[in-house]
């Protein structure tokens, strides 16, 4: 990783359209994917990932072009967002109460989407029908929350069963490269969501049993979520850069 990452670059300056009649929705709203349609994001992910693998191997990935956005060896690689705001329609009455108790609801939430849309709230999952990306976000226990997606990568690797289990084992030969947990943890600098010694993970909400929905109950809880999301988001961001500056000191 000898080139500069700027773990503050926003991801939405380089997508084409993404502020476009933004809101036009009240809550928010962009027809454009940085996770897609940003340039500068392929690259960041090309430079990040494109290292030594847990299981010894070097993973070097190249840009599939459109169809496949990165690739290596018989992987496909889709960019996802870690972070997510649930700002849909069947979920507006939480959004409401969350609006009437902001001062300034737009400037609040533009500035959470230019924080998540940095390198620190962005990963790579395989991508291809049925993928861990779709499973999680329309899985009734985890919707699209990403650290109820890591706890259940923390049980695949412990043969523990979770909502996700059957999809994560359907990608096997992926987390085979990071040979355990604390090496798929690792890789993706994902330390600050789990415990020291990576027994458990520091969930954003609930306590992580699978048997509730887990979207936030109430604007308060909204708000807590929120704020989680962004402090992992930056503290990431700072593990990433401390990586990059060690990388190019030593090449």
């Amino acid at each position: 990783m000898p080139e500069i990452i700027d773990v503050n670059f926003d991801f939405t300056t380089n997508t084409p359209g993404f502020w476009d009649n933004y809101w036009d929705n009240p809550m928010g709203r962009s027809a454009c994917d940085p996770d897609s349609d940003s340039p500068m994001l392929k690259k960041y992910h090309m430079l990040l990932w494109s290292k030594q693998l847990p299981n010894h191997e070097d993973m070097k990935l190249e840009d599939g072009k459109s169809r496949d956005y990165l690739i290596w060896k018989n992987f496909r690689f889709g960019s996802d967002s870690i972070t997510a705001s649930f700002r849909y329609k069947r979920y507006d009455h939480i959004i409401k109460q969350v609006m009437a108790q902001l001062d300034d609801y737009k400037n609040f939430f533009e500035t959470y989407t230019r924080k998540s849309y940095t390198i620190g709230g962005e990963i790579i999952f395989p991508k291809k029908k049925g993928s861990i990306n779709q499973r999680r976000g329309c899985n009734h226990f985890i919707k699209d929350r990403f650290d109820l997606t890591l706890e259940c990568i923390r049980k695949y690797y412990n043969h523990e069963r979770s909502p996700l289990y059957d999809t994560l084992l359907e990608n096997k030969e992926f987390f085979d490269l990071f040979v355990d947990f604390k090496g798929y943890v690792d890789f993706f600098f994902l330390q600050d969501l789990v415990t020291e010694d990576y027994s458990q993970v520091k969930l954003w909400l609930c306590n992580g049993i699978f048997d509730d929905n887990p979207l936030p109950k109430d604007e308060n809880e909204y708000l807590k979520w929120i704020s989680n999301e962004i402090e992992f988001v930056e503290k990431r961001n700072k593990r990433i850069k401390e990586a990059v500056e060690k990388c190019r000191i030593l090449s």
